[in-house]
This record gives structure tokens, sequence and C-alpha cells, in this order.
């Protein structure tokens, strides 16, 4: 079947689930397809995709195990957050040609009752980071770490994936609230990126052979809050930094969605039970949109006022065309992207 490199006007491409996933995704579990544009009815409107958001999360859904949300079925047309513009609008709050963020998921268009979508400003100079930084990444690391993490001016935070969308939030918000951040990256680049860019005090390789005694230096105070979206080796080399009443708020272990089975190694399961017992540990999983859809609204005025001044700076991994979004996709498990990772699908018009 054909899949037309461009966005046109007469169909709708759509990459479907094609297979579950054994360990990492190969080209196999996605389906290419193409069906006719759908039309809105009665309140309702017709989205057109221009950024499409990728996430590790999408990973989980692709398979059939047990979690917080249903998984997809195969023939699902994959889900993902997108920025897109509204084509024709019988909902008297939308207007042709206003910007939104929606869940669109990879395809060009879509049809909306508007539950769920948010406009944008349609001056927005970089409409994409309404996936980022102003978006699902950036709410969940402000979040995370104002309300779970309770930072304290002078405390050590510690950031997984530092340069990723949301620990690049995390580091910088920590920053507002004069901490001791040390961020984790995967290699030089990243992590230079992470100091002189984003404002990490430190920040360490996680491939480097001596990355637990790098980090150990780097945090001679203990760790007081450790933002987890990685797990695995980073976690291990944590643990026995962490101080008492330490908290970890927990959004994601990317190191882990592709596992097919348990990691291997001893069973460290017990002595974490034990530590969270006699250090008073606080961990605490979130699903940002239920627990905290409701201060969406505080969240952007302030962030955004951020971004505008500077003072907190984001960067986009930009991939062009919805037919490259599988490899992207794959390569951003795979650790290989730098920053938000963002395919564009169009322009905006």
């Amino acid at each position: 079947m054909s899949f037309d490199k461009q966005q046109n006007q007469q169909t709708n491409r759509q990459i479907k689930l094609a297979s579950r996933p054994n360990g990492v995704p190969t080209a196999d579990n996605f389906d290419m397809a193409t069906s006719d544009i759908p039309t809105p009815k009665d309140n309702e409107m017709l989205l057109r995709t221009v950024y499409l958001s990728l996430d590790p999360y999408m990973r989980g859904r692709m398979s059939d195990a047990k979690s917080y949300a249903d998984p997809l079925e195969v023939g699902d047309v994959i889900m993902g957050g997108t920025v897109a513009q509204v084509v024709e609008s019988n909902i008297d709050n939308f207007a042709v040609g206003d910007l939104v963020v929606s869940n669109s998921g990879w395809q060009d268009y879509s049809v909306s009752d508007g539950e769920g979508v948010l406009k944008l400003d349609k001056n927005m100079s970089n409409p994409s980071y309404g996936l980022g930084v102003l978006g699902m990444p950036g709410f969940t690391g402000y979040m995370g770490l104002t309300d779970i993490g309770k930072p304290q001016k002078g405390e050590t935070l510690v950031v997984a994936a530092a340069t990723g969308p949301v620990g690049a939030t995390v580091g910088q918000v920590g920053n507002q609230h004069g901490l001791h951040t040390v961020g984790v990256a995967g290699g030089k680049e990243k992590c230079d990126f992470a100091v002189n860019e984003l404002g990490f005090d430190i920040c360490i390789d996680h491939k480097a052979d001596d990355f637990a005694e790098q980090l150990k230096a780097a945090c001679p105070d203990g760790i007081d809050i450790y933002y987890e979206n990685v797990g695995g080796k980073v976690f291990d080399a944590v643990m026995p930094l962490l101080n008492d009443h330490a908290r970890i708020p927990v959004c994601g272990l990317v190191s882990q969605y592709n596992a097919t089975d348990l990691p291997h190694g001893k069973d460290r399961l017990g002595m974490l039970m034990g530590l969270i017992l006699s250090q008073r540990l606080t961990v605490r999983g979130f699903i940002i949109f239920e627990e905290y859809g409701d201060h969406f609204p505080e969240f952007l005025e302030t962030m955004s006022k951020w971004v505008e001044s500077g003072e907190v700076k984001t960067k986009e991994h930009i991939t062009d065309g919805l037919d490259n979004a599988p490899d992207a996709f794959v390569s951003m498990l795979n650790g290989d992207n730098f920053g938000k990772t963002v395919i564009k699908v169009s322009d905006v018009k």
C-alpha cells in the first residue's frame, strides 16, 4: 500500500498497531494505512494534525499487560498528543484556524467533540511547545517535583533523563526552588547541555563505568528528592544515597518498557522495602491529568512566563514526516533522541 510522504486534503494517512511488540518494536508492528477524511457531526470539529508527540508511555499501551489505562487493540490508530488546526467546526468555542492541543494520534485528521482539547495562542512562535515544556511532559515534571517532591531550599535533587522533556523541566524548576540539582544523562553532549544550557549544577553520564561513584561524589549530603522516570541501574545507584524522608515521584520507567522478563541479577525488592521503612521514604507514582488536571491553568501561566523570560529553556528533537514516526519512536526508546521528540506532520496554515 502506498503511503504518501506529504499530508493532503483527499485522504487520511494513519499508522496503526499491526501486532504487539515483543521487546523493542519493529517495522512489522506498525501498519501504514489510508482512509477517507472523517466528517464532523453536530457539536464536533475536524482537526488536522500539525505536530505529533512521541512519548515513552506509548510503548506500554502497545502491550496487553494490565496497566493504568486500557491497551491499544491490534488495528487501532496509535494514540498520541498532537498540536492540530481546526479545519471545520460545529462547536461554538472553536473556530476554523484555531490551534489546539488534542489527542488525535498517529494520523492526519481526526474528529473531536472538544473534550480534553486545549486552545493555544495563535501567535505562539513555537506551537510544538504545547507538546513539551508547555504541555503534558512539562506539566508532569512541574507537578511531580512541586507536589510530591516538596522541594526545600538547599536540598539535593537528582533527575534521571535530565535532558528529556520531563527531566529538563524538573531540573530547571528545581533551580527556581534553590536546590542542588544533579542531572543524569547519556553521553557528554547531553551532560554538557544539562549544565551549560539547563543550569544543572552537575550532570553525570550514566554510561560511565564508575557512574555510581560519580553520583556519590556529586551528592555529598545525600539525596533528598529523586525524580524517577528511568529505573534500572540509575535507581540502583541512587538507593544507597537516599536521605531520611527522601521523596521519589515516579512518572515512568523507560528502561523497562521493552523488557520481556524480570531484570537479571539479585532481587533488590527486600532492600528497597527496608529503606522505605527505615528511612521513611515517600515513593509515589502518578498519572498527571488524573491527579492534577485541575492544576493545568496554574502550571501553564507559571511556565509560560518562565519560558518567555528565558528562565526555563527547552530543546526539541524534531523529525519531519508522519511516515518516519515508527523509526523515531524506536530511536526515542533507545535513548537516541536529544530533547522532546516531536514529528512535524504539516505546516500551520
